[in-house]
């Protein structure tokens, strides 16, 4: 579609708004209501297909192309020992779930273990586990075995913890898991019964602890499966850009942009911006189309995100990085430096089309001064007004907002970043030398040592220092010893 057909497009489409979940006072009464249409309209699936894989669908359902689930998550995971050995349990657990008169009949009359009933258990699941190095016991209950893949997935689930974006709530996750009182058999009847009743409602008909209602497919993208997940812990989860990404109509005006283009620039206003959602949003456009970006200028203010001095270490595309020193404390000067950066990249540069990354409407004089330059506007939704909005669509240009990208996949920059400026912390604010703390100690309490004696004490009660940190934050140097 051309960016010609943009302003004819948005007169004519008219989208649903999303609109946010309620937070249930029961999850079991209540039934949660259904949401609007488009609700799940450019949904992700890493998640589903994540849980998915643990909870043992089997793989003809990811290499169906109609089904929610991704095959290239699932050949991901299938490398990850962690990852296997859970989906293996669990697939096991399921088996016997569903199929348990007939094993036990089977195991009774014939003397028979899982590993020799092929018809009702996947056995390759025990050969797997085995190479793993989880042995499947024989010579026990059929509920004993329950029991016991109970066990090793409650002692084993944690281990994928880190399967999973750290912005999810990980216990709503490892609950999926958990079967309630699965270490009894009063337990895993009630589990049984319950998992009889709805079998139809469980999730491609896999067990998974949860109060079984119609819901459809849970698994059917990530935000109505973390939607529900919050909702069945009395929670709500309101931030969708984390389970959604921009339209294909979003995307495609933007590679139309491009295509026609001869030299195309990023200009960011890093003041007005946030370098995380602008990362979100170039790690979720297609990177042939990136290629012809010749470069992104930064102009950041002294009181910007420090992240934006890291974007070039997430991105192939060249970084031109201008930090402003402000002349007054209370005026920034990026407005006036981005402006005439901009007009001498036109004028000077050859640059015919630049991408503005910046939510304040002061560079609509800039863009109107340059009539012979084409211009696409990247803005935060909620950071700009109707005003600019109406000026850039009765002009043509076309706009996007860079929080309709999505953002899950912005954890490394994000977790970067704060580890970056909790050394630079430390750094400024702790500054021990354990050499001259112990010549100090010496003096102080007049103890003579020779110096084997003194590395004994170093290695022995120094050397192990640990950092403790209370309820309230704060943080002291502990030593182990007397």
């Amino acid at each position: 579609m051309s960016l010609s057909d943009y302003k004819e497009l948005l007169s004519t489409v008219i989208e649903t708004p999303i609109s946010e979940q309620p937070t249930l006072s029961t999850v079991i009464e209540t039934p949660i209501p259904e949401p609007p249409a488009g609700y799940y309209k450019d949904s992700t699936y890493a998640i589903v297909s994540t849980v998915a894989y643990l909870i043992g669908v089997q793989k003809s359902v990811f290499e169906n192309e109609h089904e929610p689930p991704r095959l290239a998550i699932y050949e991901k995971l299938d490398t990850d020992r962690t990852a296997r050995i859970i989906r293996n349990l669990c697939r096991l657990r399921t088996a016997v779930e569903r199929n348990f008169k007939r094993i036990n009949t089977v195991m009774v009359a014939e003397y028979k273990g899982l590993s020799s009933i092929p018809e009702h258990v996947p056995v390759e699941c025990i050969s797997q586990l085995a190479d793993d190095g989880i042995l499947i016991k024989g010579n026990m209950k059929l509920s004993q075995h329950i029991i016991d893949f109970n066990r090793l997935i409650s002692d084993r689930i944690n281990n994928c913890r880190d399967l999973f974006p750290i912005w999810i709530n990980w216990p709503y996750i490892k609950d999926i898991f958990i079967m309630p009182n699965g270490f009894s058999d009063e337990g895993i009847r009630a589990a049984a019964s319950e998992y009889y009743a709805h079998k139809g409602w469980y999730p491609y008909q896999m067990y998974i602890n949860w109060q079984p209602s119609d819901e459809g497919n849970i698994l059917f993208n990530d935000k109505k499966f973390v939607s529900l997940l919050y909702n069945w812990h009395n929670d709500c989860f309101t931030d969708h850009s984390k389970v959604s990404d921009a339209s294909a109509l979003t995307k495609n005006n933007i590679y139309d942009f491009i295509e026609v283009s001869g030299k195309t620039v990023f200009v960011v206003d890093c003041e007005n911006s946030d370098p995380y959602k602008l990362y979100a949003t170039l790690k979720n456009l297609d990177s042939v189309y990136l290629q012809k970006i010749s470069k992104i200028i930064l102009y950041d203010d002294v009181n910007a995100s420090t992240a934006w001095q890291m974007l070039e270490s997430f991105t192939s595309i060249a970084i031109e990085y201008i930090l402003i020193e402000r002349l007054k404390l209370s005026k920034s000067l990026v407005d006036i430096k981005l402006t005439a950066g901009t007009c001498k990249e036109f004028y000077s540069n050859n640059v015919d089309s630049f991408v503005i990354v910046s939510s304040d409407s002061d560079y609509w004089g800039l863009i109107s001064s340059i009539p012979d330059a084409r211009f696409l506007v990247m803005l935060e939704n909620e950071k700009t007004g109707p005003d600019i909005k109406n000026a850039l669509f009765n002009s043509g240009i076309f706009y996007c907002f860079i929080d309709d990208f999505y953002s899950g996949n912005s954890n490394d920059i994000k977790i970067i970043a704060l580890l970056r400026e909790v050394r630079r912390f430390l750094e400024q604010s702790v500054r021990i030398n354990v050499n001259d703390m112990m010549e100090a100690a010496y003096r102080a309490t007049r103890i003579e040592m020779s110096i084997p004696e003194q590395k004994q004490f170093f290695n022995k009660y120094i050397k192990p220092m640990y950092l403790e940190i209370d309820d309230a934050g704060n943080l002291s140097i502990q030593l182990k010893g007397k």
